[in-house]
This record gives C-alpha cells, structure tokens and sequence, in this order.
C-alpha cells in the first residue's frame, strides 16, 4: 500500500483529501504546517506528497526544494500564476494543481506519478549498481541520481537530473521540448513552452563554474543537443 503525506493547513480540506484517498486504497498521514510536514518526512518514508504552498511554519515553497529527489511532489495551491507554477515545478515538484480541484483528478494525478516511479525503479533495477553515464567531463550516475563536471559536484533537481540523463545519452540527437518534457516527468506535454527553458537556464547556471554550461547548444526552431 502506497503511503502518502498530506501537507495542508485547512483541516477540513485535508481531511477530505485523506478520506478520499483512503476509499482507494492509499494509507495517508497528515500534517498541518510546514514545519510539521518535514518533520514527519524526515522521520517516514513516504511514496508521495501532496503539498500546499501557503503554510505556517515552514513554507511550502521550501519544502518543495527540501523533497526534491526524494519522493514526487503534487503541490496544490490556490496561487493560479504561471511564474508560482514555473518556480515550483523547476525547484523540483512533479506537478501542480490549481485550488479549487476534483478529487477524481487529483486521484489520477496521483496514480500518474506513482505508475512513473514504478517504471522508473524498474529501470534502476536493471542497471549494474554504479553505473554511470558520461559525456566529455561530465559524469550522471542514476542510482544516486548525482553528477560531477569537471571533478566538481552539481546539486540537481529530478527533472533537471532526468534531462541531462536524456541529453547524455543521446549526445548527438537533437529533442524538441515535447520530448524532454514527456521524459522528464513521465506524462503529456501539456506545459508551457517557459518550463523547459527554465529548466534548462537553471542547468546552465549550475553548470558555470564548472566550465561546461556551452556543452547544451540550443538548437532554434528545434529544441536540444549536446555539443
């Protein structure tokens, strides 16, 4: 049975959230602030969590960057604005619902994520423990989802990771955004055109004083290679 944390100061919404997840099957554990939300996350393995941004205590907003890597986050906010939704998906959360929602919906969202670290852990499983995928003086190692450039270590988000996974190893194939998108977070490209830029900037930058941020070439009108 999948476990699941619930992050959501309104007490009746959280309620209802975990009432409805439990008629399906899920095991749910709730908490009311932030500061709470993490603890629990630090003390429990938990295969998801669903995250409202406006809490007391800690905000949701780090708490998305303190996950990030460890287990798939639903943030579920009433903040509608594309730059709120661009900054917590590139901080690393796997998706983002808009309050007011349908339970039925975020049922499947849910099980949307849950079938992708499925498939994802299948995959590992496959790999020879420690192996790595490399690419001039980059080095991705997928079973602890850590990379080095140049001898220096690159903190990276999952999504960010997962690019640079699909760049690496097709380092001579160019991908549209449609399809680093569909890899990276397992589903549809429904997204706008800003997110995978965003991401891609934020590789970059992270990639800069390492010297290796030139090795992404923005392709125009096509999207991404490695050069």
């Amino acid at each position: 049975m999948e476990r699941l944390l619930i992050i959501e100061d309104d007490a009746d919404n959280n309620q209802m959230i975990k009432e409805y997840l439990e008629s399906h099957g899920y095991a749910c554990t709730q908490a009311y602030s932030g500061s709470e939300g993490k603890l629990l996350f630090s003390m429990e393995h938990f295969d998801l969590v669903l995250l409202d941004l406006m809490l007391p205590g800690v905000a949701g907003e780090e708490l998305v960057k303190l996950f990030a890597g460890k287990a798939p986050v639903i943030v579920l906010s009433a903040k509608s604005g594309l730059d709120s939704k661009v900054k917590v998906l590139s901080d690393g959360a796997e998706d983002y619902i808009c309050k007011p929602f349908e339970l039925q919906e975020l049922l499947v969202r849910i099980q949307v994520q849950l079938r992708r670290q499925e498939r994802r852990a299948g995959t590992e499983h496959e790999m020879p423990q420690g192996c790595a995928y490399t690419y001039r003086e980059w080095v991705l190692r997928p079973d602890s989802q850590e990379m080095t450039a140049a001898g220096m270590p690159v903190v990276l988000t999952r999504h960010e990771f997962l690019i640079l996974e699909l760049l690496v190893r097709n380092p001579k194939r160019v991908f549209s955004k449609q399809m680093i998108y569909e890899y990276a977070w397992g589903e549809e490209y429904l997204a706008e055109d800003k997110t995978i830029n965003v991401h891609i900037s934020n590789i970059r930058g992270k990639l800069r004083e390492s010297g290796t941020d030139s090795y992404i070439q923005t392709v125009w009108g096509l999207g991404f290679k490695l050069c």
